[in-house]
């Protein structure tokens, strides 16, 4: 999708001349890579280090604060997003279900696994996108691209395998996860139309719609009334790390939107892998949660390496001229 088609339909016609594709697609893929990886460490401290008893409820403030924000632009005409009507439902389904899914496994997931750990096996996203984007989307890859994809996930199940901090919950979570993100890309990619709901349109009415079902959810779990009965309520440092991972929930969610907009859902995930590299380490040296094992540290390192080899194929081949896959005489180094 181009920058030129971001500002038809559902986008203001006022609305100031776009970015050139090249410079649209790096920036909205660095602001992704930041914001992923800043929401990474501040979940991390307070469903860790403050031991913040509900994933939920923080998935819930996440929301809120996209809500809020959203709306009180739309109102004051910064933005604008069709108005509510029974269509959209039928419109954005069923993206809102993979969308709050991938929420909270992502919360639970993070809670439960060191930092390295969890970024590796947040790997899977990867392969998962590229099978959802070749049958949903019909876009075909490399094979340099799909043995970079088996090289992540050997490193993957090397590390996972001398896990010496093995949670069953936790993995289950992160694959659940892994799931929910690459069929949220996907969807959301395919949802995206300007003429219809548009980026914003996407993410007000994805939160909008899942908000009251988790709420509900957490009420009746009991969850809710933990999250209200946890004593660090007082602590002013605990309520302002609170409050940015809200701020920060909205900005992930708008920068995936709008990095898989100018991009792709492929390209995310990649951006993501990028990121995970410098989260992995970091973990390893302040987490306090990381058990060393010779087999572990290996397999982070084939995980990297596959990554960042995986990385560079796709985000070079943008920079490529785009021809047809199927034309016999493409020349090799483009097929890399």
């Amino acid at each position: 999708m181009t920058c030129e088609d971001d500002h038809a339909g559902a986008e203001p016609a006022s609305a100031p001349s776009p970015l050139p594709s090249g410079v649209a697609q790096l920036l909205s893929a660095l602001f992704y890579g930041t914001c992923s990886f800043l929401i990474v460490l501040v979940n991390k401290a307070l469903l860790t280090t403050y031991s913040f008893p509900s994933p939920i409820v923080l998935g819930i403030g996440q929301m809120a604060a996209t809500i809020m924000i959203l709306y009180v632009s739309k109102l004051n005409k910064i933005i604008h997003f069709p108005d509510f009507d029974k269509k959209i439902i039928v419109k954005l389904f069923p993206l809102p279900l993979f969308y709050v899914g991938n929420h909270i496994s992502g919360l639970s997931s993070t809670s439960k696994l060191s930092l390295p750990m969890f970024t590796v096996l947040r790997k899977f996203t990867i392969p998962l996108t590229l099978l959802l984007e070749t049958i949903i989307l019909g876009k075909q890859y490399s094979l340099n691209i799909i043995v970079s994809v088996f090289a992540i996930i050997l490193g993957a199940f090397i590390a996972a395998g001398s896990d010496l901090a093995f949670n069953l919950e936790g993995y289950i979570f992160v694959f659940l996860n892994d799931i929910f993100t690459a069929a949220n890309g996907v969807y959301t990619k395919q949802k995206m139309d300007p003429k219809e709901l548009g980026k914003y349109g996407v993410l007000f009415y994805n939160a909008s719609f899942m908000i009251i079902p988790t709420l509900i959810f957490s009420i009746s779990t009991g969850d809710l009334q933990q999250a209200t009965e946890f004593n660090q309520w007082k602590n002013v440092l605990f309520i302002i790390q609170f409050l940015l991972s809200c701020f920060l929930g909205f900005l992930l969610m708008y920068s995936t939107v709008l990095c898989s907009y100018y991009n792709s859902a492929l390209t995310t995930a990649v951006v993501g892998a990028i990121k995970n590299v410098s989260i992995a380490y970091i973990g390893m040296l302040v987490g306090g949660d990381y058990i060393f094992s010779v087999l572990n540290f290996v397999g982070l390192n084939i995980c990297m390496a596959g990554g960042l080899r995986y990385s560079f194929l796709t985000l070079s081949s943008q920079l490529k001229p785009k021809q047809p896959v199927d034309e016999e005489n493409i020349p090799s180094d483009l097929k890399s």
